[in-house]
């Protein structure tokens, strides 16, 4: 998520011109309060409940058949269309309700000055009885007055001349200007608009909570196929943290403001944002498209959409990482022009080098006795867990049970290795935690005892075809000393001479989907810290290790893909709503 400081809300006590607010506003898409942007309006004087406005507007509308929304989740209102109805209604009914509630909320105002006089209590009781004939459920949101799209939507044209296009949105192109007034308390539920939006107030007060779609995965969105898919689907009033735990930390990204009459708030595209209205608050909102939404090219939608998926998956794989312990030392990618490399692209290319390069003669030497004491450790707990592992494996019959089986084994699998805690994966614990010039030396290493168990294996079957002639006794006594004297010269423990190919099983049967990915972002760092020629050295002793050179790296590249899949499905679930593993 981007710095606090670069998305915090600012306010201006004046306007600033058309061209500062395109260029450092609107193009930072971050939202901005303007104190005293309606002053100027005649509707700031005219429409003001207190100065008679609800008759102005009352004599300038008249019955003008209005959509109003009428909810039993009042004073919340939702998005979505089963949780409210659209009714046609009348202006100058709507306007009634308003001035009943004007005169409940004055009755009542007297009865309260009554009651602290006389101490009685059945006028109090009688004045919010009448309260209760009051449809507060009903509420005029997004009644039109200019509409570019559809004329013949447009109910309140009229109003438009006692309204101003504000100094900030003269060169726009607007999509529509629309009414927003209740006559009681109200609440929006938490949503984004597809378009950048001007909110005015011009009549009481409105408490306004905003998000940047950063925070989505806090929010929950609703599922991108649905009819409310631009709204939270966590419930205002009473969240459950149990259905919803992400939610329990939104408050984090939120910023609040308020906004008196002749005050504007800047809402842009995407941001979600909550609204509270006082008692008869009136407000107007001018939305207009994006410049980035006008620049994107149809024919382009495509490549737009898996370029955003893949900077997504990127920052999901990081935080996977973070959350299972590994966020101490994340590995940053340095990026061409500001912009988001796939890190799959840059990682594979790196496990390709190793394959078809020319035999090179390496520097004879015994990486086992040159290993730091660090590196000592590291092959000794990497050895003792692939050892441990594979004994587990032949005692259950499934040695096989390894990367190359997760696809077989399904999607489950896959889930519970990637979110098992770090704890459980201790092979990928160790890859993390070691330096990459250290796990380079200890991959040589492993890679040499392979080697070099090969080499025996074959000067082995050369002694026993030599021997072929002479007596059986001598040849076992023979044979027997030779084997004794090789591993005596090369140093190795009783382990590593019972299991000389631990790359190779660790590789093939014991790196999980966690371990890949980490496995490849340490080859990557090895590369930043080597020459080209020793980096292609050691890819080339790394993959000799190998019988099928190809089939190791198909095992990394499937764990690692596979826990890209599994970033992938959080996306979805975090940011459009969709979640594959119900």
């Amino acid at each position: 998520m981007e710095s606090s400081s670069s998305i915090r809300i600012r306010t201006y006590e004046e306007l600033p011109s058309a061209k500062d607010f395109e260029s450092l506003i609107e193009a930072a898409n971050v939202p901005a309060v303007f104190r005293g942007c309606t002053n100027d309006w005649k509707a700031l004087f005219h429409w003001n409940p207190s100065n008679g406005g609800l008759d102005y507007l009352q004599a300038r509308v008249g019955s003008c058949m209005v959509e109003a929304m009428i909810s039993q989740s009042a004073p919340v209102f939702y998005g979505d269309l089963g949780s409210h109805q659209r009714v046609p209604l009348p202006f100058s009914n709507f306007v009634g309700f308003c001035k009943k509630r004007m005169q409940v909320q004055g009755e009542d105002q007297q009865c309260i000055d009554h009651c602290n006089a006389s101490q009685t209590h059945d006028d109090t009781q009688h004045a919010y009885l009448d309260l209760e004939d009051v449809p507060e459920q009903i509420y005029l949101a997004q009644v039109s007055i200019m509409n570019s799209d559809c004329q013949e939507n447009v109910q309140l044209a009229t109003l438009r001349e006692d309204i101003h296009m504000p100094q900030i949105l003269e060169a726009k192109e607007l999509s529509s200007i629309n009414l927003w007034m209740n006559n009681a308390q109200a609440r929006s539920s938490t949503h984004y608009d597809p378009h950048h939006n001007l909110l005015c107030i011009v009549s009481g007060c409105k408490q306004v909570v905003l998000w940047p779609p950063s925070a989505s995965p806090s929010l929950y969105p609703m599922p991108i196929y649905g009819e409310a898919s631009n709204h939270s689907a966590v419930t205002l009033e009473n969240p459950d943290y149990s259905i919803y735990p992400r939610a329990e930390c939104s408050m984090e990204f939120a910023q609040k403001v308020v906004l008196q009459a002749g005050d504007a708030l800047f809402i842009p595209e995407g941001w979600f944002h909550q609204v509270d209205s006082d008692d008869l608050t009136i407000a107007i909102n001018f939305w207009w498209r994006s410049n980035m939404m006008s620049s994107m090219l149809e024919h382009m939608d495509a490549y737009y959409l898996r370029r955003i998926l893949r900077r997504l998956i990127d920052k999901e794989m990081d935080q996977l990482l973070f959350k299972l312990g590994m966020g101490t030392r994340m590995h940053v990618y340095k990026l061409p022009n500001n912009g988001q490399a796939d890190h799959a692209d840059d990682n594979y290319g790196q496990l390709l080098k190793g394959m078809d390069l020319k035999e090179k003669n390496l520097k004879e030497r015994n990486p086992l006795l040159e290993l730091e004491p660090a590196a000592v450790q590291v092959l000794h707990e990497l050895v003792s867990l692939v050892h441990n592992s594979v004994s587990a494996n032949q005692d259950q019959q499934s040695l096989s049970t390894s990367l190359n089986d997760y696809e077989l084994v399904g999607n489950d699998k896959c889930e519970r290795i990637v979110n098992v805690d770090l704890k459980d994966d201790l092979v990928a614990k160790i890859l993390w935690d070691v330096k990459p010039e250290t796990l380079q030396d200890v991959f040589l290493a492993m890679a040499a005892r392979a080697r070099a168990s090969v080499v025996r294996a074959r000067a082995t079957a050369a002694t026993v075809r030599e021997l072929r002639g002479e007596g059986e006794g001598d040849n076992l006594v023979r044979l027997r000393r030779g084997k004794a004297m090789t591993a005596t010269d090369d140093g190795d423990s009783d382990s590593e001479l019972n299991f000389p190919r631990t790359l190779e099983a660790l590789v093939l049967h014991v790196l999980s989907p966690v371990g890949a990915e980490v496995l490849t972002r340490k080859f990557d760092e090895m590369d930043q810290l080597t020459l080209g020629e020793d980096r292609n050295r050691f890819y080339e002793v790394f993959y000799s290790a190998f019988d099928d050179q190809s089939a190791a790296m198909n095992s990394i590249l499937k764990g690692k893909e596979l826990f890209t899949q599994q970033a992938f499905k959080n996306v979805l679930d975090k940011f459009v709503g969709v979640n594959l593993q119900s």
